[in-house]
């Protein structure tokens, strides 16, 4: 079954992430959200992105990457990277629609889209620092860039998940809705923005997302290749077995 789901509401794609309660994220998730994103980028003027109820996601499948050697391990980090990268730097419109918990790798595929709808108990945040890894290079990068230096370096270093309620105040959310009419909402705000002109959309965009672009381009091989490092660390892979145990 694929590990994502799409649908059209008008010139809107919804695509929802189908890959079970926690849409945990492992390699199938994100082969086929990289495949979905090519196709909506060919076919449709705007995006909304869903996951479930209970979780939008619950961050990365940790009970089936922890076994993978290393070599692995780095093709799908960088495939993970490389598939938010998409997102970000997609040439339409996005949203993303969180009804769940987006925390950890939740909140980094969350930061890839322009806007972020929630529900206003659902939970938000990065909790890397606790687990012995950094946020992934790119994750840093758009996360200063939607709430401000200060406010992502209290999040980062204390690794912490906030309610949205409290994620909107600076600026991690960006409306709240119940979550009846969340994604509605979500489609209406993308198609707004969907039915202006195609080619001035486009151009405001890549001022937005080609800084970080050209930054992730210049550095991700030793970044990423940092968090690797970080990964089979001795230290780390206990924390990780610890964390792996809740799923």
């Amino acid at each position: 079954m694929p590990k994502v789901m799409m649908e059209h509401q008008g010139e809107v794609a919804l695509l929802r992430l189908n890959g079970g309660v926690t849409n945990a994220i492992n390699p199938d998730l994100v082969k086929d959200l990289g495949e979905a994103l090519r196709a909506i980028e060919e076919e449709s003027r705007g995006l909304v992105l869903a996951g479930g109820g209970k979780f939008f996601s619950m961050g990365l499948d940790l009970p089936t990457l922890i076994p993978m050697g290393r070599a692995e391990f780095t093709d799908f980090y960088f495939e993970l990277n490389r598939v938010v990268l998409a997102l970000f730097t997609l040439s339409i419109p996005t949203c993303c629609a969180i009804v769940g918990h987006a925390v950890a790798g939740g909140t980094v595929v969350a930061l890839g889209c322009d806007y972020r709808f929630a529900v206003p108990e659902k939970k938000l945040g990065l909790n890397e620092i606790r687990l012995g890894v950094p946020v992934p290079y790119l994750t840093d990068l758009m996360l200063r860039q939607i709430v401000g230096d200060r406010k992502a370096t209290e999040m980062i270093y204390g690794g912490d998940f906030v309610a949205a309620s409290d994620a909107v105040r600076f600026g991690l959310v960006d409306a709240l809705f119940s979550e009846e009419s969340l994604e509605a909402s979500a489609v209406e705000k993308v198609s707004g923005i969907a039915s202006h002109p195609h080619q001035a959309f486009t151009e405001i965009k890549k001022n937005r997302v080609e800084p970080i672009l050209n930054l992730y381009e210049q550095y991700h091989i030793a970044k990423n290749n940092a968090f690797i490092d970080c990964w089979f660390s001795d230290p780390v892979r206990r924390l990780l077995d610890e964390a792996a145990r809740k799923f």
